[in-house]
């Protein structure tokens, strides 16, 4: 009988020079750095209060008393709500994708270790979920539950995590079906130990691929509730409110539409270029991501 064990993970400096190899993931990962580290510092960016308001400062151009990026029709500092706004979009997007990474892992695990009524129930929980067009479902249950940050992320955990469930799903039926899966559990190895010692780490490079790429996906969703209004509690800088306001100015002063809205493509480009760049590299080392 062969080995129950995968074969061994390449050297450390193969899997680097692997990844500076995808132009993809090396500009991606440079860029998601760096804007996951203004957002951590977020508070200590701000030049001025996101929120106070001076009309005697109102549309200053860039660079004006102090104001990197002028000021906006209520005299608040353009830079200091981008900053904060960066902070609560990445803050929810993270938040609710871990959710949606935790909800479709599970179920997509469940489906694929126990065939049966199990495997029907979830792929039928599944269906239903994803028969219902995401953002019109998140703004009907907004509306219902209330704004805030923590309504938010459930809402849009809990209504879009079945592309990870789909993703888990079609991955670990694969692995379950390897020969030295297979001859784990002929030899007695527990359900618990294969998934943890073989289906778990063979799931990783999928998860980060679809993490990443959906990401975006909930950075624009946030944006868009908030462009409505029901996104964020009134009073919270987000870049979608910003592009809400800014609609009666565009004349007067485009930068109120540009600033957010160059942003929110910044952000979602550069999760795009992230999670291209990750499956690009794992189809250089043998593992196909279908999304």
């Amino acid at each position: 009988m062969g080995s129950t064990s995968p074969a061994p993970s390449p050297r450390p400096l193969a899997g680097w020079r692997g990844a500076a190899s995808v132009a993809e993931l090396v500009a991606g990962g440079a860029l998601f750095a760096l804007i996951a580290l203004v957002a951590i510092f977020s508070r200590a960016l701000q030049t001025h209060d996101p929120t106070a308001t001076d009309l005697t400062e109102r549309l200053l151009q860039a660079g004006s008393a102090g104001h990197l990026l002028g000021t906006d029709h209520m005299g608040r500092d353009i830079w200091s709500r981008l900053v904060a706004g960066l902070q609560w979009s990445m803050a929810c997007a993270f938040t609710a994708n871990l959710l949606n990474l935790a909800i479709g892992t599970a179920l997509g695990l469940l489906a694929a270790e126990r065939p049966g009524a199990a495997r029907t129930v979830a792929r039928q929980l599944t269906d239903t979920f994803q028969a219902f067009p995401s953002l019109i479902a998140a703004i009907v249950v907004v509306v219902v539950v209330g704004e805030g940050f923590v309504p938010l992320v459930m809402t849009l955990g809990l209504l879009s995590w079945p592309i990870f469930m789909r993703v888990v799903y079609a991955e670990a039926s694969s692995i379950y079906a390897r020969d030295y899966v297979r001859a784990a559990q002929v030899s007695g190895v527990g359900r618990w130990a294969i998934m943890r010692g073989h289906v778990l780490p063979g799931l990783r490079a999928s998860l980060l691929v679809v993490f990443a790429l959906h990401f975006a996906t909930l950075l624009i969703a946030e944006s868009a509730l908030s462009f409505l209004g029901i996104g964020a509690p009134l009073g919270v800088p987000t870049w979608g409110y910003m592009l809400a306001e800014s609609r009666e100015y565009v004349l007067v002063a485009p930068r109120l539409l540009l600033v957010p809205a160059g942003a929110i493509i910044l952000a979602v480009i550069t999760a795009n270029l992230l999670g291209d760049g990750m499956a690009t590299r794992a189809r250089r080392r043998g593992r196909g991501i279908e999304l």
